[in-house]
């Protein structure tokens, strides 16, 4: 009984705090009186998701930019050798941005006739220090500067799953085995008597196919949210704000799991039972986040469902 108190009183306060930091966003001008540049820029936005006075962080090794505009850039078809020489010393004009640098959107503009990318933009380090670049280039190398953007960018490199999986998987199969040797607690396998360790773990593993998916069927809705994101699930759409809920429910239910391991067992017995549900559940992420990419994800969660709750039945009768 405690317990669910606990768990009531964290999703209570989790509310207020959620809905007291609800944002309407920005009051916008009728779209009558809206000029034709500010039109054009909405436009931009509603297709690439940001636009002038966006914020970026380097992220590359460097970022090299240059001075003159696309259109003084272009070199035509037929030109002559002191020309052609001309355009090249221009395009060495060049200023190089180097990795953790911060810069905003100055301007943008679009060269039709560009056969690489016909979008430039424009950034800005300071007053003194800007330059254009090709749009492919510039976001190839760097990331919104938001700490949310910037954590997503780290858990979305596909390298990086790929390696977490590979170690994640022989460490935890490696530290189960010792514990169960020990005779340890451990979830799914020696259980406490309690469903939170089980139900975090769920969790994980439905917000691991709930991201991936979003991925595959709402790129576009992902992309808006990697520029903008919110930890307001109020304030996103529905399956985002589904997922963003969920990542609050894990964090709620990490807390009392932690609570009750610390009732039922000794702080040694606590903290090896703590590493080893943290292990599935880094396990569960990062299967669950790959396999979902294939379609496998699906039935391989609801498999995980039904061994889970068998399990948890039958620690219960026990």
């Amino acid at each position: 009984m405690e317990a669910k108190s606990k768990i009531v009183i964290l999703f209570t306060l989790c509310v207020s705090f959620l809905t007291s930091c609800y944002n309407k966003g920005p009051v916008t001008p009728d779209a009558w009186d809206l000029t034709k540049q500010q039109l054009d820029s909405i436009s931009f936005y509603t297709t690439h998701h940001y636009t002038q006075n966006y914020n970026f962080v380097v992220t590359g090794d460097s970022l090299v930019v240059v001075a003159q505009e696309p259109g003084a850039m272009a070199v035509p078809d037929v030109v002559s050798v002191e020309m052609q020489s001309e355009v090249g010393e221009q395009q060495k004009d060049s200023i190089t941005l180097y990795r953790h640098e911060r810069i905003v959107v100055a301007d943008i503009a679009t060269v039709p006739t560009d056969t690489i990318d016909s979008v430039w933009v424009k950034v800005a380090r300071d007053q003194l220090t800007f330059g254009w670049i090709h749009e492919s280039e510039l976001l190839a190398e760097v990331s919104p500067d938001d700490p949310i953007s910037q954590f997503i960018d780290f858990f979305s490199d596909a390298h990086l799953l790929i390696f977490l999986a590979f170690c994640v998987v022989i460490v935890a199969a490696y530290a189960i085995r010792r514990l169960l040797r020990r005779g340890a607690k451990i979830v799914h396998f020696n259980d406490i008597p309690s469903f939170y360790p089980t139900a975090l773990c769920l969790l994980v593993a439905s917000a691991a196919v709930l991201y991936s998916s979003i991925q595959l069927f709402g790129a576009e809705t992902w992309r808006h949210f990697y520029y903008h994101p919110s930890l307001n699930p109020f304030a996103l759409p529905f399956w985002l704000g589904l997922f963003v809920t969920s990542v609050w429910a894990i964090i709620i239910v990490a807390i009392a799991t932690v609570d009750d391991v610390t009732r039922y067992l000794p702080m040694g017995g606590a903290i090896l039972y703590l590493g080893g549900l943290a292990a599935i559940c880094a396990v569960c992420y990062v299967v669950f986040s790959i396999t979902t990419l294939y379609y496998i994800g699906y039935p391989l969660l609801v498999a995980y469902y039904v061994f889970a709750i068998r399990r948890l039945l039958r620690q219960d009768r026990l």
